[in-house]
């Protein structure tokens, strides 16, 4: 199947939307992602895996602060897999 001429749009941007609504747009696609891998045609799994990477850079770009959980490090993946 040929690529779409240029990139694919739709929907608000993600600058444009409130904390709440950004957050209920990438809960909904984290939702819908395995039913879009496993039964969407090759254009919508395109459209899902470009506008959840708008989502989620712009929940990045938000909190940059983030807690982010050390296990899920490359330093604690290793420590892990010494454990094993």
């Amino acid at each position: 199947m040929p690529e779409p001429p240029g990139p694919i749009r739709s929907g608000v941007d993600p600058r444009e939307l409130s904390d709440e609504d950004l957050m209920r747009e990438l809960r909904h696609l984290h939702e819908t992602r395995y039913e879009a891998l496993l039964h969407g045609p090759a254009d919508a799994l395109r459209w899902h895996t470009t506008r959840m990477v708008e989502l989620e850079d712009e929940y990045v770009r938000r909190h940059p602060e983030r807690a982010v959980d050390p296990a899920r490090t490359r330093e604690g993946a290793r420590a892990r897999a010494g454990q094993a």
